[in-house]
């Protein structure tokens, strides 16, 4: 069974990204990436609705980290330590060597091909690092841009559930996208 002791946090980056550990100060500018509804439209959580509410949830990620639940990623410019998105690997089935991979960005920060940087570091990572065997990724079917990344990057749809998730009153489906680690 996988055992995860992130210490010291494992800092990723790209030519262009810093993916570096969450902090307090990140909490305002994941307050307005959580609270706006371009960003939010396929997330089936609740918009954020404070600051405070920020800075609560991101103690609770550093506290699941510690007990290696999960790993989040503050996604950064290079240039600019301010957090533009978040990525993460968390669901983690450690028994199965499974994880799930989540990810958002500042909608200004779309379509720059950020995400699929993102996603290449922590796959590496959670392949070669973590050790798992398989990494999913679970959408809404209308997200359109989510499905082409995960696609690009490997991923292959293996389940559709109909209206499995009931969600602001409606029941919606989810369609979950598996990456298989072949090393």
């Amino acid at each position: 069974m996988l055992d995860f002791k992130f210490n010291p946090f494992p800092k990723l980056q790209t030519s262009r990204l810093i993916l570096r550990r969450m902090e307090l100060g990140d909490a305002s500018n994941m307050y307005l990436m959580r609270s706006d509804t371009e960003v939010m439209q396929y997330l089936d959580r609740p918009m954020a609705s404070s600051v405070a509410e920020m800075e609560a949830k991101i103690k609770q990620i550093n506290l699941d980290m510690e007990n290696g639940d999960c790993i989040q990623w503050t996604i950064c410019h290079k240039n600019d330590p301010q957090l533009i998105g978040t990525i993460c690997i968390w669901n983690i089935d450690k028994k199965n060597y499974r994880g799930e991979i989540g990810y958002m960005l500042m909608k200004e920060n779309h379509r720059q091909g950020l995400i699929m940087e993102a996603i290449k570091l922590v796959i590496d990572f959670g392949f070669n690092k973590m050790k798992l065997h398989s990494i999913e990724g679970q959408v809404t079917p209308k997200n359109i841009p989510s499905i082409k990344v995960l696609e690009r990057n490997g991923f292959v749809r293996e389940a559709y559930y109909r209206e499995n998730y009931f969600w602001q009153g409606t029941f919606i489906d989810t369609a979950v996208y598996s990456l298989i680690n072949k090393n």
